[in-house]
C-alpha cells in the first residue's frame, strides 16, 4: 500500500502553527490569523503528532504547544473552551460539544503515545479531569470514547476510561432493526464512521461481543452506503437520508478520515484483512479516486484541500482538512 501513497508531510501543519496553537483556517496555504484557533483542531493535531513513531524535534515541540493549549482551555469542572482569538482571548464559555470530545481524544492519545514523559503525565491529568464530564451529543461522546480507548489499551482497569467508554456507546445507541437503514440516526451527517468506531472500541475494551458486532455491522453498512461506482462517495456537508443517491456535494475530508480510523480499528480487532479495502478507499478518495476525479492533496505544501465540490476542490488548506489527510496517510503507511 505504501508505494502508492506519499509519506505524510508536516510542512503545512507547522506552517499553520505557532507558539500558541494551530490556526483554524487558511487562504489557499496562507494561515488566516484573524480567525484564531480552536480546541477542535489543536486536539486533532495532538493526536496526529503523537501517533508518529519517531517524530522530529519540531513536531515534538509543537505537540507540547498543542497540549498546553488544551490544558489552558480546560475549566475546573473538566469542560473546555473552544475558540481563542488571535489576541489570546477566549471567545466562548466552557462546554462539552465536539471540541470537548476531541480534547479528550487528544489527551488520551498523548497520555499513551507521546515519547515525552512530561507530556504523558500532563495529558493523563487533563484526561482524567475531562472524563468526569458527559455530553448529550453522540459525536462528542464518540470522540471522547477514542481517548478512553487509548487509555484502556495500556490500563484496562482504568475506571474513569471504562465508564466514559460505556456511556459513549450508550449515547450513540444500538443499530436499528431495519436492514435498509440500521444507522442509529435518521440521517447521516458528518464524521459518520466515528460512531461505529466508538461502538467497536466499546465492544473491544469492555469485553462485550454483541456491542462489537453492532459496531462492525454499522461500519460495514456505512461503507456500502458511501460507495458509488467503485469508489468512496462521502456524505456531503448537508447530510444524507434514506432515498438520497450519490454523488452529492460538498464532501468533506473529515468523512474519509473517520472511515479510515474506523476501518483500522476493525482490522485490528477482528484480524479480517477485508477491512483494508475500506482504508484503501479512504486514502484513494484523497488521492483522486472520488466523485470529482480530483486529488485533495497538495504535494507542494503537504496540505489537504478543504472539500470536494461538483466543479472541483476548495483550494483553501485549513487545519481540519490537512489533519484529516495526514491521519489517513499515517494509517495507510502503518497498515502496509
Amino acid at each position: 500500500m505504501t508505494e502508492r501513497y506519499p509519506q505524510p508531510s508536516y510542512d503545512h501543519l507547522l506552517r499553520l502553527s505557532d507558539d500558541t496553537g494551530l490556526f483554524e483556517h487558511a487562504d489557499h496555504a496562507v494561515p488566516l490569523r484573524r480567525h484564531g484557533y480552536c480546541v477542535d483542531d489543536v486536539a486533532r493535531g495532538l493526536v496526529v503528532i503523537c501517533r508518529e513513531p519517531d517524530p522530529p524535534e519540531p513536531l515534538l515541540r509543537q505537540a507540547e504547544v498543542y497540549l498546553a493549549f488544551i490544558v489552558h482551555a480546560q475549566s475546573p469542572d473538566g469542560a473546555f473552551h473552544n475558540r481563542l482569538g488571535y489576541d489570546r482571548r477566549w471567545l466562548d464559555e466552557p462546554g462539552t460539544g465536539d471540541w470537548w470530545g476531541r480534547a479528550v481524544w487528544g489527551a488520551g492519545t498523548a497520555a499513551v503515545r507521546s515519547p515525552l514523559r512530561s507530556v504523558r503525565q500532563s495529558a493523563l491529568t487533563c484526561f482524567e479531569l475531562a472524563a468526569r464530564c458527559r455530553s448529550r451529543w453522540p459525536r462528542s461522546m464518540a470522540y471522547a470514547a477514542l481517548g478512553a480507548a487509548e487509555i484502556l489499551s495500556i490500563r484496562p482497569d482504568h475506571s474513569g476510561a471504562r465508564w466514559l467508554l460505556n456511556d459513549a456507546a450508550a449515547t450513540v445507541g444500538p443499530a436499528s432493526n431495519d436492514p435498509r437503514w440500521p444507522w442509529p440516526e435518521p440521517r447521516l451527517t458528518y464524521a459518520n464512521a466515528l460512531l461505529a468506531d466508538a461502538v467497536i472500541a466499546a465492544g473491544q475494551h469492555l469485553g462485550r461481543p454483541a456491542v462489537l458486532a453492532d459496531g462492525l455491522r454499522l461500519l460495514r453498512w456505512l461503507l456500502e452506503e458511501e460507495t458509488y461506482d467503485g469508489h468512496l462517495s462521502c456524505t456531503p456537508v448537508g447530510g444524507r437520508q434514506p432515498g438520497d443517491r450519490p454523488p452529492t456535494f460538498d464532501q468533506q475530508p473529515i468523512e474519509a478520515a473517520t472511515i479510515a480510523e474506523a476501518c483500522v480499528r476493525a482490522l485490528h480487532v477482528t484480524g479480517d484483512e477485508r477491512w483494508k479495502a475500506g482504508l484503501t478507499s479512504a486514502v484513494d478518495w484523497f488521492m483522486g479516486d472520488n466523485d470529482g476525479g480530483v486529488s485533495l492533496y497538495d504535494p507542494d505544501t503537504g496540505g489537504g484541500y478543504d472539500g470536494l465540490a461538483a466543479d472541483g476542490y476548495n483550494a483553501n488548506q485549513g487545519a481540519e482538512s490537512t489533519l484529516a489527510l495526514l491521519s489517513t496517510l499515517q494509517h495507510a503507511h502503518r497498515q502496509a
